[in-house]
């Protein structure tokens, strides 16, 4: 039997799994997808889940129940390529025919010292519960610091407003102001709202080191009862590692089929990938369905014909009643957004579930 082997169960690694099953494996293959947990959780999500105003329970997603799939749960240590192997942490390697790597990403702390040891994080499934965790013990008016103003630096404070409204919250980040990527009126909207519910944004911070309850930026002490690290991510160690053509934040490159060049069995999907946009569970879900026409051609002899990547845009909340947007050029802000992105939600839950 031959072995199409998926490392990773999040949007890339999940969609590539569901694709295929819809459309068919040869008689004579099987398909094992690999995940540390026996569910996805919606990454998207995870603001609101270390946030507390949503259940974990309702960031499941179950991995599907077919007999063509064979799901092995276990922490991947290496992926072997010279000899077509996936390690996994006290169980046996895991030989394959082909391979997709969805590992996701991990925070990238810069260098700063301190900085992995002294914030929580949002990254994962059980550090966004321990993230909630720790918020839910500061005491009434502490400091909470949320380190980035991007996307999930901003959504992070608004719904951490929302659920603890007496908490004293603030957003630090090294340019003047937050969401530097989006347009001015985004930012001129969400830092009016964030003004509004008494959001303390920080610009042109530098820090040098952190220490348990202390930020450095240079030779100035900010005081924090917690710290949220939302300032950047990088590809999963095992990636870091690989000794393979790269772009500047880590991410591999890839051919026109999602193939390593050297290794065509080898297909990348979304954080590892290095891809013409940002990192997102849009790119990597469509990457696993191109992926999907992939292998349907590798199994019928013929030429994969795919098309270019569309992205529709992006979502951000602001709490449950308000959030912003941009599709294509066209900025969104007010109730709208958030509606669209409630409905997104709704829809990634029927989809994959």
């Amino acid at each position: 039997m031959k072995k199409f082997v998926i490392v990773g169960g999040g949007y890339g690694g999940l969609t590539i799994a569901k694709t295929l099953l819809e459309h068919g494996i040869p008689e004579n293959t099987t398909l094992i997808m690999i995940d540390r947990m026996p569910f996805q959780g919606l990454k998207t999500e995870y603001y609101a889940l270390s946030a507390g105003t949503v259940a974990d329970i309702d960031l499941r997603i179950q991995y599907p129940t077919d007999p063509r799939l064979q799901l092995t749960y276990g922490e991947v240590t290496d992926i072997d390529l010279e000899n077509r192997l996936v390690h996994l942490a006290d169980q046996e390697p895991i030989s394959y025919d082909w391979v997709a790597i969805a590992l996701g990403c991990t925070d990238r702390y810069h260098n700063i010292p301190g900085a992995d040891i002294f914030s929580t994080s949002i990254q994962t499934f059980s550090a966004a519960r321990e993230t909630y965790r720790t918020l839910c013990d500061v005491k009434p008016y502490g400091q909470v610091s949320i380190v980035g103003g991007g996307l999930s630096g901003v959504e992070v404070a608004a719904e951490l407003r929302e659920s603890r409204p007496d908490l004293n919250i603030r957003i630090l980040d090294r340019g003047p102001g937050i969401l530097s990527a989006f347009p001015s009126k985004l930012q001129r909207y969400v830092s009016m709202w964030l003004g509004e519910h008494d959001v303390e944004m920080l610009g042109h911070i530098s820090l040098t080191r952190l220490e348990q309850g202390v930020l450095y930026n240079q030779n100035e002490s900010i005081l924090t009862d917690v710290t949220v690290w939302t300032a950047g991510i990088q590809p999963v160690p095992i990636v870091e590692n690989m000794v393979l053509p790269k772009d500047v934040q880590g991410r591999l490159l890839i051919n026109e089929y999602h193939q390593l060049p050297d290794y065509p069995e080898v297909f990348v999907v979304g954080d590892c990938a290095s891809l013409p946009f940002s990192p997102s569970a849009q790119a990597a879900e469509a990457q696993g369905k191109q992926i999907a026409e992939v292998m349907q051609a590798i199994w019928h002899d013929k030429t994969p014909r795919l098309g270019r990547i569309k992205l529709k845009g992006v979502l951000g909340s602001l709490g449950k009643k308000a959030g912003f947007g941009l599709m294509g050029r066209t900025s969104i802000i007010g109730r709208v957004p958030r509606m669209l992105k409630s409905g997104v939600l709704w829809r990634s839950k029927r989809h994959f579930g």
